[in-house]
């Protein structure tokens, strides 16, 4: 299987991802998700109710494919190469690439997901372009992310040393995103949100409302 009939590469990708930790523990990374179903079921959740209910899209780091699989966007781009065999074995094609610079021609794809990557990204804005390059003139981009300024996000920021994954994290907060996104060049923004308690206090999958600030997973669609 390839990316829109045949991989469009288009030449070396010179940027460094922060893909360490993801290298050496790409499953106890996809692990997390069993163990923690509640919160992964949530979030899914979120994320499936902005997804187009069709056409072509592809996930800009897929990781292990723990979104992609079950939403059946089957097309993805992640630097980690212990991710991308993982994201494989889930019957996704995976691209090497990072964000700022993907290896992919424009006007591609009706949508382009991406879920808690934005805080690892060296460029944000210049991801976000090039998300909105690769898609088509009516696609939409839909981007799942920590929301730092809702009250579990605040919890987030503050015990991010003490995870293996995030250390290296900029949570942003949705206002945040929503001028990136705008400097990059999307409009019409609609956003849902899950995670309103901390891990410890969730016994069961949490509601998905509309809006933000109150949930620390965010999702905006936000149109090109």
């Amino acid at each position: 299987m390839s990316l829109a009939g045949e991989p469009q590469i288009r030449g070396e990708i010179n940027i460094m991802a922060k893909t360490e930790p993801y290298d050496q523990f790409a499953h106890r990374y996809d692990d997390w998700f069993s163990q923690n179903p509640q919160i992964y079921e949530s979030e899914l959740e979120a994320v499936r109710r902005m997804i187009p209910p069709e056409g072509i899209g592809i996930e800009i780091g897929v990781g292990t494919g723990r979104f992609s699989g079950p939403l059946g966007v089957r097309l993805g781009v992640e630097p980690s190469g212990p991710m991308r065999e993982v994201a494989r074995e889930r019957g996704i094609a995976v691209v090497s690439g990072v964000g700022e610079a993907l290896p992919l021609t424009s006007g591609l794809f009706d949508f382009v997901l991406m879920v808690t990557v934005l805080c690892f990204l060296d460029d944000v804005e210049g991801t976000l372009r090039e998300i909105h390059r690769i898609l088509k003139p009516s696609g939409e981009a839909v981007i799942g992310f920590i929301d730092r300024d809702t009250p579990v996000g605040k919890t987030y920021e503050e015990r991010k040393m003490d995870s293996l994954y995030y250390r290296k994290a900029n949570f942003l907060s949705a206002r945040e995103v929503i001028v990136h996104l705008k400097e990059a060049g999307f409009e019409t923004f609609t956003f849902a949100q899950t995670i309103f308690r901390t891990k410890g206090a969730t016994d069961g999958t949490e509601k998905v409302r509309e809006g933000y600030g109150d949930g620390c997973f965010a999702v905006v669609k936000a149109a090109k």
